[in-house]
Order: structure tokens, then sequence, then C-alpha cells
């Protein structure tokens, strides 16, 4: 069908949606010249394209209830149709076009294709709204969720069928591949090409002896000039015009003619022919100083001035214009950056949906208000209730142009840009909808009531970042200027130097300037710089130089510096860890911030959580007026010295409402793939806080950022970023005490010997020479390593124990330790940094003892021979019982050490904190015959890896556990898969684990059956019982002879029930209780009555706090939830939520509403 005849026989028609539908969007697939619905089949609900496509909405009970999308193509699109009809006709369809019930009723099909959206695991990027003859309304969410906005912006949402003519390429993509229209995808390409277009010019200028900020600013008025004449702010290509013409055929003239233009932009002066300019103004063309280009490096400027620079994108350029920049950092243009993805990934929940939520309020109150004016019986009433529709509309765009946000740690501006983005989408939907009740956008902004970058504040310490962020806000400024309006309106000056940016330290204040610091006879104490080095005489390796040193200084009155008033704090402050701060901030510094925060900020706390504690403190004064704030920290957060910050804010009212507590991220100062916690917090209280765990990663497209698929559970968050039982709640038990630490910490590789190096070492003194194992080398077959082992000694003790491994470490280690900050670590230089001499203490008399790797993909534990010394990667248990070790390798131990423990590295892998893991832990009290089940198996398991591994010595436990994984999910294993089966016998292996777990929940008395929240909820409450027997003076001792000594009221690990008392013997029966969890409600049952308020708002709260986890209720069943709710009103409220995607709406005789999410 041609477009003509379509619109000839569809423009305009009105009448009944059932009965045209169909037609139309066959007719509609015709034009577009794409397939259209094929016949449905026998089981629709598998049908990828079809018409009345079936969905289910599952209540909490298991209720089904089928819903049809009038069309939906998977992976594309779910459409919804309406039909109206122009104002006047005597067959109205829906509504009269344009009229207020004609915007209600267009609003109710939105929500009804956002209801279906929630079926769907990953719904399709559109959503379509037509009404058949009149105009189609697109949505787009290009994340796989359901954030729906219009597409592509507000104002150009929706399409007149009179217009589809200029559309048909749109259509086409939405129908076949609707991925390609993701904004974000071309302005990452395009962001890119122009950014190595002018770090390529930079080098060229660098060549010819321009460097530093003089060129990095004439190359950024460059840049903006480009975007200016891109977007309409310059006439008719001048910049690329100019260049065409006139500079690269006469070099000469560029300097001074780029001048003459700059100054005329700067000021709004004429130029030339083509009359007046815009003023530009805003300090960016204040200097309009140029540097004389030569034919090469114009190409290259006309090169970059050929991209599209209206396309480019805020939310990555500044990062990559920086690196394109400074040409220390010009290396990692092309390395990975934080893509637009992840920062909209923390700013949403932080930013977006509470000003979403209030948003949706006033639409529904706004509809309540049209929807009274159309049922006023005079027309002075109906004026009146516009007016309140129209002057709540006005407020809330009040509302949101003096709403401030804050960036305590804003680098090149990404997070203030995508905050800004959320800001102006939010704001042109209000105009969109002021527009269609008869005010006019323009006559808003001319009143001055608009977002700006002047509510964007940002500190950054480093002066050139600053600048790239405000010139990003501006680019990001402009670019929704002109999507909105055309080169129409534009207010002068077009830059403003509004300060929003301030550029200084966001933690720490001082007064005057850092001082160096001087020692007793008045000399400058310095430290070596941390990164020279020189080759040492006699190793021939490069070892610290000495003499390259730096001045340590001090900082006058140190304090906690203030930040700026704010509605809203969100950013992503330096990955800096404990043992990095005095490396990359100096030794002053460091020692000034601790001081500065004594007492709130736990000494070896990781930079960023100076941050968060800052925020937390703001949100606990109300008269600081901060709503939420969101960080990016590493995922650390939740080790003993970060999460303490959490604790004790958590504890003064802070509330996590929505966290995830380890994501992949992209390093902005390195460009490394790292792991990261974000966390968000507000004052307000939730039983339905938000916890995020990333389920799968996978390969990034483009070769931007990894891709992950999130899974989200509600309920309250705690300290360690976990929902249900609370570990943070056990103690350590006595019992667990004094048997476990870390292994020794070398502080220098000179320590370690090979075998050979080893044998001729021991011939001058054998007792200093230890075998040695690394966390390495428990994973797979042991290396044969030697450690030389001063510990204890003194430097003549030492020298005469062993003169020839003496010798080796005055070569070999000395060097390293002469610049080490530690004073123990610097003058002891002959011993190893960390001896354990605890840990040595109770490995005394053991033939062997329990190791496991501190940080591994798989929790493992293994038996080490006793004379043999552990790194300090290893957690040592100074136990040679092999029921201890088959208990910790059970499923109950490895569940509580996975939820406990944190997880490190790049490669995300789980880490054992013993304080955390080990000490809190309860053993079962087993009885005999147990303890000797346990430990018969625990021994089969250590020997059968141990076996294997020597037999094969490529093989690795980590690789067995893998193939283990896959043999209990039951994935078929590859090739490469199947040679490790054989050479682990992973079938085996996996049947000792079986046995093992079906051993030690014997023990416990425990279901085998778990789940692992199930699991945890049990320990904890058996953790408690442990601690009152504990403080009773029972201790259930893991190694009593070493332990207990002369206590008496000690008991063996299983020792006899009958003397623990009643408690025990309860616990002995596995009838220890565990905390349920609440069960689901249920229809059947009455449920309480909520008060009915006034506000729309506490209303709408109400609403979802009746309807609960899961429940899908109609309006008369909730009027009875509700007390003193009237139904109509109840019914339009609900209708008004669905609409705006506050609720989900089930179809059906009488409809049914849930919560979303």
């Amino acid at each position: 069908m041609k477009l003509e005849d379509f619109l000839a026989k569809w423009l305009g028609k009105g009448g009944a949606e059932r009965a045209n539908k169909d037609s139309f969007l066959r007719d509609l697939c015709d034009v577009l010249g794409v397939e259209g619905p094929p016949p449905a089949s026998e089981d629709r609900a598998s049908d990828a394209y079809g018409f009345e496509h079936p969905v289910s909405f599952v209540d909490v009970d298991g209720t089904r209830r089928t819903g049809f999308i009038d069309l939906y193509k998977e992976g594309c699109f779910i459409l919804e149709a309406k039909q109206g009809a122009a104002r006047g006709a005597s067959r109205m369809g829906t509504a009269w076009r344009d009229s207020d019930r004609w915007v209600r009723e267009m609003n109710a099909a939105r929500g009804q294709a956002l209801s279906y959206a929630t079926t769907f695991q990953k719904p399709p990027p559109f959503l379509i709204v037509v009404d058949i003859g009149h105009c189609f309304d697109l949505y787009a969410s290009f994340e796989g969720n359901q954030s729906y906005a219009p597409f592509p912006a507000p104002k150009q949402a929706r399409i007149s069928l009179a217009d589809l003519g200029q559309h048909l390429e749109l259509f086409r993509a939405i129908f076949t591949d609707p991925l390609s229209l993701d904004p974000a995808r071309h302005a990452a390409k395009v962001t890119r090409k122009v950014a190595e277009a002018l770090a390529e010019l930079a080098k060229q200028l660098e060549k010819k002896g321009h460097t530093g900020e003089p060129m990095a600013r004439f190359l950024m008025r460059c840049l903006f000039t480009m975007f200016a004449e891109d977007v309409g702010l310059l006439p008719d290509h001048l910049f690329t015009r100019a260049l065409e013409d006139h500079w690269l055929p006469h070099p000469e003239r560029f300097a001074g003619g780029v001048s003459a233009l700059w100054r005329a932009m700067n000021t709004g002066e004429h130029y030339g022919p083509l009359g007046k300019l815009l003023e530009f103004n805003g300090g960016l063309f204040r200097d309009a100083g140029a540097i004389t280009l030569e034919a090469e490096q114009l190409q290259l400027l006309h090169q970059a001035a050929k991209s599209d620079w209206s396309q480019v994108d805020p939310a990555i350029f500044g990062t990559l214009l920086e690196r394109a920049l400074d040409p220390k950092e010009r290396h990692k243009l092309g390395a990975h950056y934080t893509p637009r993805a992840y920062v909209e990934r923390l700013v949403k929940p932080t930013i977006e949906e509470p000003l979403r939520e209030a948003w949706n309020e006033v639409q529904i109150d706004v509809r309540r208000l049209l929807k009274a004016a159309d049922d006023a019986k005079s027309e002075r009433a109906a004026r009146t209730k516009r007016a309140e529709a129209i002057a709540e509309l006005h407020a809330f765009q009040k509302r949101l142009a003096t709403l401030r946000v804050l960036d305590p740690a804003c680098g090149t501006g990404n997070f203030l840009y995508v905050a800004l983005d959320v800001l102006k989408r939010i704001e042109a939907e209000v105009l969109v909808q002021l527009e269609e009740l008869g005010e006019t956008q323009q006559g808003m902004e001319l009143e001055g009531l608009r977002v700006t970058p002047q509510q964007f504040l940002g500190i950054e310490i480093k002066p050139w970042a600053k600048e790239i962020a405000e010139l990003v806000l501006w680019i990001g400024y402009l670019q929704w200027h002109f999507r909105s309006y055309g080169k129409a309106s534009m207010p002068e000056p077009v830059l403003r130097d509004y300060k929003n940016i301030e550029c200084r330290d966001a933690v720490l204040a001082w007064d005057g300037e850092p001082v160096p610091r001087l020692d007793e006879s008045g000399k400058p104490v310095t430290r070596w710089d941390g990164e020279s080095t020189k080759t040492d005489p006699v190793t021939g390796k490069q070892v610290p130089d000495e003499s390259k040193q730096v001045a340590i200084y001090d900082y006058v009155n140190p304090r906690p510096a203030e930040w700026p008033q704010a509605d809203f704090i969100v950013g992503n402050p330096p990955f800096l860890g404990t043992k990095r701060m005095r490396a990359a901030l100096g030794d002053g510094y460091v020692e000034a911030l601790r001081a500065a925060y004594e007492g709130r900020v736990e000494d070896n706390a990781d930079y960023v959580m100076f941050w968060w504690f800052n925020a937390a403190q703001i949100l606990l004064d109300p008269k600081r007026g901060l709503s939420k704030f969101g960080f990016i920290t590493t995922n650390s957060i939740t080790q003993s010295f970060n999460r303490r910050v959490l604790e004790r804010a958590l504890a003064a009212g802070v509330n996590l409402v929505w966290a995830i507590p380890n994501h992949p991220w992209v390093d902005s100062e390195s460009g490394a793939a790292v792991r990261i916690a974000m966390t968000v917090a507000s004052r307000e209280a939730t039983q339905r806080a938000r916890l995020a765990v990333v389920t799968d990663e996978s390969d990034p497209q483009d070769g931007d950022a990894t891709m992950v698929t999130l899974a989200t559970t509600e309920g309250p968050i705690g300290p360690d970023l976990r929902q249900g039982a609370s570990l943070l709640d056990c103690v350590p038990l006595t019992s667990n005490l004094g048997v476990s630490g870390m292994g020794v910490a070398l502080h220098g590789a000179g320590f370690i010997l090979t075998p050979e190096e080893a044998i001729t070492a021991r011939k001058f003194g054998d007792t200093v020479i230890r075998p040695y194992v690394g966390g390495r080398d428990v994973q797979q077959a042991r290396r044969e390593r030697y450690l030389i082992d001063f510990s204890g000694m003194s430097e003549a003790q030492a020298r005469a124990a062993n003169p020839h491994a003496f010798q080796r470490v005055v070569d070999r280690v000395l060097p390293e330790r002469r610049v080490n900050r530690r004073d123990s670590i610097r003058t002891l230089w002959w011993r190893f940094g960390w001896e354990r001499p605890l840990v040595r203490e109770a490995l005394r008399g053991l033939k062997r003892y329990i190791g496991t790797t501190e940080t591994a993909k798989h929790r493992t534990f293994s038996f080490v021979d006793g004379e043999t010394l552990a790194d300090h990667m290893i957690i040592v248990f100074a136990i040679d019982d092999a029921s201890v070790l088959g208990t910790l390798s059970s499923r109950v131990h490895v569940v509580w050490s996975l939820a406990a423990g944190g997880r490190l590295g790049v490669g995300n892998d789980p880490r054992y904190n013993k304080k955390r893991c080990f000490d809190p832990f309860p053993f079962p009290a087993a009885t005999e015959p147990q303890k000797a089940r346990i430990r018969d198996l625990g021994e089969r398991l250590d020997a059968h890896r141990k076996r294997q591994l020597e037999l094969h010595p490529k093989l690795t436990i980590t690789a067995m556990y893998n193939v283990l994984e896959k043999l209990r999910s039951g994935e078929a294993l590859s090739d490469k898969e199947r040679v490790i089966h054989e050479q682990g016998l992973v079938s085996l292996l996996k049947q000792i684990h079986d046995e093992l777990d079906d051993a030690v929940f014997e023990a416990y008395g425990w279901p085998r059956d778990l789940g692992d929240e199930q699991i945890l909820e049990r320990l904890v409450a058996l953790n408690a019982e442990r601690a009152k027997e504990e403080a009773a003076g029972f201790v259930r001792w893991l190694r009593p002879e070493y332990q207990a000594k002369a206590t008496q009221t000690s008991a063996p690990l299983g020792g006899d029930e009958a003397e623990a008392g009643d408690d025990a013997g309860a616990e002995a029966e596995g009838e220890a209780p565990a905390r349920p969890s609440a069960p689901p409600p249920s229809k059947g049952a009455k449920a309480p009555q909520l008060a009915w308020p006034t506000k729309t708002s506490e209303r709408m709260a109400a609403i979802r706090h009746a309807l609960g986890e899961g429940l899908a209720l109609s309006a008369g069943e909730l009027a009875k939830r509700l007390k003193g709710a009237k139904l109509d009103q109840l019914e339009d409220l609900l209708d008004g939520m669905a609409a705006f995607g506050g609720l989900v709406r089930i179809p059906g005789e009488e409809p049914r509403f849930k919560a979303a999410g």
C-alpha cells in the first residue's frame, strides 16, 4: 500500500478501536514494507509476534490472570491501541481528540502497556500507544527494564499520522531493529571519534612545542566552536566553511581569523557580512588567543570539524576529552571508560526515582482536577479546576528549577551531566503538559523557570577537570535546548559563569598553604618519591632509588571540608584503598585527614569513606535539606574498617534504600576494570529497600562496558549490604578464639629460596630455612619453595645463625626496606614484616594444620605440613582434627563464609575474613559417631584433592571446582572440562562433598534441603545460643588441650550434651530455632484496616502499603482495607497510579492492581 492511500483511508478516522485495530496495523506494516503479524498458533503465548498476545499476571497465592496485548513483537515493542474522534463528532470513540479526557485515556493506555511490560523478564525496548487514524506516542527503554521514557524526547514523542511520511525509517527500525535507535550507542561512537581526532591534533601541537594549559584551552575553544556551529549557534557552519574557504588555502591567516571570530562570539559583536553573532561570554572566549597551525594540523582540525558535534555524549565526553588533551593520560584514550549506563544505574535511584515519584503524584492530582473540570456543572467551576491544575504544574516546574545536585568529586562532570539530563527530561514532560493546557514553553523559559547548569554543583581538586566539567554541563544543556526549541529563543549570553564548580579539596580543609615538615635540626623531612628506581649492583634488578626524595608537608588546623547546600548528592569519589593513600596523597595529608576525622572515620578506612561519612552527617541534619545521597565505592565497603562508618550512620538514623554490593566498573583514573559497590541512603525508613545482585556478566558491546543482569529483592539492607539474617548481630565465640590467624607477611621477595638455594643456605645454618607455601600453592600442585626465617632474632643473632642467608637478605631485602614508611619494617629489615608470633605459638607441636586461601573463587580447606610457613594470603587454623576441616568444607560453612566475607579484586573472588567467617561461626554439637563420620570424610576429601593434583601437575583446585559446579547444575561439560573431570575424578569429589554435607547437616540436626537463607537464619540463631552458653561459663572448645588449659567449665566440641543443660540438649536434637520468613499474606485472612489520608501522596502510600508484597486486589477489596476511602475516589486514584507506572493494572471485568516492581 502506498503512503498516500494509507493516509486517505485512515487519517482522521474515528470509531471503535476493536473494529479497526487489526486492519489499521496490517496496513501500517504494508506501508512500512515490514512483515505483518502471522496467523496465531495454538499456543499463542509462545508466539513471538501477533495480535491479542496473552500474558499472565501471577498473584502472591499463585492465582494467574490473563491480559492481552493489542500487538506484540518480541524484542521490539508492546503496542496498545485506542481510537478517538474529532471534536464535535457524533461518535466519540475513546474521546474527542486533544480533550482532557482523551489525554487521560492515552495515559491509561500507556499505563496498561507498562503493566504488560512487567510480565516479561526482559521487556521489549519500545511501548507504542496509537490512536488509530490520529497519532502514535512512543516510549523507549534500552536498559532491558521497565524504565520507559518518551522517545526521543517528550516534545517529539507524539507523531501525528499526517507526518508519518517523515518518520518511515524510524518505524521500520522499531519493527525490525529497535536497538539501532539507542542514542547512547551512536553517541558513544561519535564521541570516541571526535576525542581521537582532538588527541591527534594535540600530539601534533606538542611536537611544535605547544604544551600545557594554553594549548588545552585553545583546543577547548575550537571544540566548542565546532559544537556551536553544529547545533546552529553559529550561522551556516561558519567555522567549517572558514577552514575550507580561507584557512586551509592560507594557513597563515588562521590564528588572526579565528581570534577575531572568538572575540565576536565573546561579546556578541558583528562578524563581517554574517552580521551580529550571539553573545557567548561565560569565560571560555574571554581569552581569544589562537595558536598558529600549519596545513597538516589544519587538516586534522578540519577532520574533527566534519564530525557531528551535536551528537557527542556529555556523559563520557569529559573523560575522553581529559585523556585526549593530557599527554600523561592520552595512552588511556583507547582504554575502557565509565559507560553512561553505569552512571545512570546510580543516578536513577538517587535522583530520578524520587523525582519521578513526585512527578507522578502531580500528574495524578492534575488528572483528578481536569476530570473534575470535565464533570463541573458550570464553566466557572471548570475554569477554576483547570487553573488549579495549571498552578500545580507550575509549582512542580519551579521545584525542578530550584533543586540543587552536588557531586563532591565531580571529575569531568559525567554524574552531573546525567543528573542534568534527568531533570531536563522531567522538565520537558512538565512543559509538554502545560502546553497541552494552553501554556507556552518559551514564555516559561523567558520567565526564568528552567533547569540550568547553575543547579549542578561540583567540587573537584584538579583545575583542568573542573574546566572540562563546566564545558560538559553547558554542552549537555544546549543539546537539550535545541532538542526542545530548535534555534529560536536562545537566551544571551549563551554561556554563563555560574561558579557552580569549585576547585578545592572535598574532604579536608586547612589554614593557608601546606608547610614543609622540619626535623629537630630544622632540615626538611622527606621520603622516597615512590616511583624512582635504580639498578642494584649485586642483583642487577630494579630497586628503589632512595636519593629521589619528596618533601612531607604539614597542614595547619586540619578539619572536615564544608559542602554546599544540596537536595541530592551523587558521585564517584577516588578509588584509593588505605594502603595506597600515603603514596598517592602524601604522609602529611593522610595524617591531617586522620586527625580531622579522629573518632569518626577509622584510621584504616578507604579514602572514599570520608565522602560517605560527610554525606551521612549532612543527611542527618534536617536543616541541610538533603533528600538522598548515592555513591560509588570499592566493594570493600563491607570490610570491617569501612563498614563501621555505615554501622554508626545507620544506628544514627540513616537508611540504606538501594544498594548493589558488587558490580563491575571502570576506574576513571586508570581505565582499569575494578569491582565496586553502589549505595543510596535516605533519612526515610522503608521496608521496601532494594538490593540488586549481579547474576550475569557478558562481554561488552562495542568494547565499552561489561553488560550485567541484576536480580532485585526488597527488604531492609544492613551495613554489610545484605538482607535477611543479620550476620553482623553475631558475636565472636570464645570456643573459636586463639586458633586462627594469617600467615607470615614477608615484605621482601628476597626471603624466598628455590630448592637449590635452600640446599646451599642450609650448609651455613639449618634452623632458619623453612618450607614455604603461598596462596597459589593451596589451589594447585604445590611448588617447592623455602624461606629465610630470622623471626625474633636480633641483627647479630641473625648474622650468626646463617651468614650466607643473612648476606642474601642484605642484598635482596634491605634496598626495599630502606624506603618503607613503617618504622618497624624499616628498622627490623632482616625479619619478616609480620612474623605472627601468636599463630606460631598456636601451631607449636602440631604435625599439620588447616589452611585456606584468603581470596579464592571457591572456598576450600586443606591440611598443611606443620613445619611449613604459610604466606599471609593463607588463613591458618591451628587445628589438626579432620572433623573441623570437614565442617569447614561443608555447604553450611561455605554458605556462611560467602555471606559473612567480602569480595575482592577484578575477579570478584570471595574473601575469607577470619574475624567474620570463623570467629562467630557456631560448629555443630556433634556426637562422637557423628564427629567420626565427618572426620573420615574430611580425610578422604583432603587426600583425594592432593592425590589428583600430584598426578596432574597442571590441574588446579579452581578448575576442579568449576567442573563440580557444572555437575551440580546439570550443565553439559565442554571437551576441556571433560578432561578436567577425568583428571580430578570430579564425580567422586562430588560424592565426597554430598556425603560430607549430609553428615554435617545431621550433626546440626537440620534438614538436608535447607535454602541458603534458611541456613544463615539458623546459624545466626545458634550463634546467639552459644554466646548465651559461654556467658554462663560453658564453652565448646575446638582444641581444648590448647585453648582451655586449666579452665574447669570447658567442654570439648561434641562433648556430653547432658552436662551442657537443657539448651544444649535441644540443640543436639536439631531443635535450634530458625527465624522464619514472614508468611505471604492470605487473601482469605481479614486484613487490618488502614486510615484513609487526605493528601494524594499519603493516599498513594497507603495504597502501596495495603497491597503489600505481591497482592493483587480490586478497588472494592482495597476499599475494605482503607478505612474511610470512597470507592469512586479510590478507583480514580488507582487508575491514575497505573497510568503513570506506579501500579500494575491487571485487566478484567473487575480490574485488579498490584505494586509495580
